[in-house]
């Protein structure tokens, strides 16, 4: 399993157009095979900061994904957001469970 999070930093006069582009960008993931989990929240305190989450069942899945339509258009779209950073990380997981 995998897990993908972190965070993509912008011009937050851009906000409304960035959340728009991860709506639709949601609604087309989550219904790629393989993927569990697909999610993005703005930072209470910092307009310009979006937080990421995805879960994915494999590597293959993640691959996929990259190379799907609605992803090239979310590309397209974080362009005329005024990306300033980007710090999204992959992470291996090989066990999951509950939180004491």
């Amino acid at each position: 399993m995998l897990i993908v999070a972190g965070t993509i930093t912008f011009d937050p006069t851009k906000s409304a157009e960035l959340q728009a582009a991860f709506d639709t960008m949601r609604v087309a993931t989550l219904e790629e095979p393989g993927c569990l989990a697909y999610q993005a929240w703005a930072d209470r305190k910092d307009p310009g900061t979006v937080f990421l989450f995805e879960k994915w069942k494999s590597q293959e899945a993640l691959t996929t994904h990259f190379q799907t339509p609605h992803m090239a258009a979310f590309g397209a779209a974080l362009g005329s957001c005024g990306i300033t950073g980007m710090d999204v990380k992959k992470y291996e997981i090989s066990a999951e469970g509950s939180v004491p």
